[in-house]
């Protein structure tokens, strides 16, 4: 995965609510609305430099075989998903090691979880619906914290981000201890070495608390109410052109339309 560094001309993010409106013969208006709303992505730049345009131009032709894509959303302060992110919803959100437990999302989408640990040094991972980890591109910058476990009061060992290369093997783990020098409090900041990257948790104890928000961010995030999570689902490309800039051959007009997947 490439950052492109030159600020988008234009950038739309909507999502796609795909509602029906049906009227019956008295008038009266109900609707159908499809339980996913999927964002379409549309971006644009003008004079964009000859190597970005060159790796955007690979994906969009989809010259090295790849038809689903990863796209970090540089508008996003969280790249968790928006239940997993509030702690809400189905345990397969998570990795639990064995003698840790989460409570309430069985019983629903947007039921908050409770998470129980028996022991100390148990691990709870927060997973990625499709690949091994977030996708990242190595050299950017990320932070991440649990403001939720935090303000429960969560007996916490450390907070915990493991590497996975491109091929999903696990190649490393960038940790924080609890210190007096370093606190819980504040986010850990660090560089990605890798393409993918699954954060988590070690406790230090057993006990039962709330789960609520967990962080994830591109930069690093300042201490502060949390964002609310974008996702990175995997995309496609629907629509690309290019044309060469005025006054310059070297570098190119771009314009590329790309929507969410379910799969990748």
């Amino acid at each position: 995965m490439r950052q492109i560094k030159d600020g988008a001309a234009s950038y739309d993010r909507s999502p796609q609510h795909s509602v029906t409106e049906f009227r019956s013969l008295a008038g009266g208006v109900t609707t159908w609305r499809a339980p996913l709303a999927p964002r379409r992505f549309k971006l644009s730049w003008e004079y964009m430099q000859r190597e970005d345009f060159d790796h955007i131009d690979r994906l969009a032709r989809g010259v090295d075989g790849a038809r689903t894509l990863s796209l970090v959303d540089p508008l996003s302060s969280n790249i968790l998903g928006a239940a997993q992110g509030a702690g809400l919803g189905a345990v397969s959100k998570w990795v639990p090691d064995s003698g840790v437990e989460l409570f309430g999302g069985q019983f629903g989408e947007h039921a908050a979880n409770e998470v129980s640990v028996d022991a100390a040094g148990k691990r709870l991972m927060w997973l990625h619906p499709v690949w091994p980890g977030y996708p990242v591109t190595p050299g950017m910058t990320l932070s991440w914290w649990v403001p939720g476990l935090i303000a429960a009061g969560a007996n916490l060992a450390e907070l915990r981000l493991a590497w996975y290369s491109a091929a999903g093997a696990n190649v490393l783990v960038t940790y924080r201890g609890h210190d007096l020098d370093r606190p819980m409090t504040v986010p850990v900041t660090t560089t990605a070495p890798v393409a993918y990257v699954r954060p988590g948790v070690t406790f230090g104890g057993a006990g039962l608390w709330s789960l609520g928000d967990a962080v994830l961010a591109v930069g690093s995030e300042a201490v502060g109410p949390p964002a609310l999570g974008q996702g990175t689902m995997p995309v496609v490309v629907t629509q690309y052109t290019h044309a060469g800039s005025a006054g310059d051959g070297q570098y190119r007009d771009i314009s590329l339309e790309l929507v969410e997947v379910t799969n990748a």
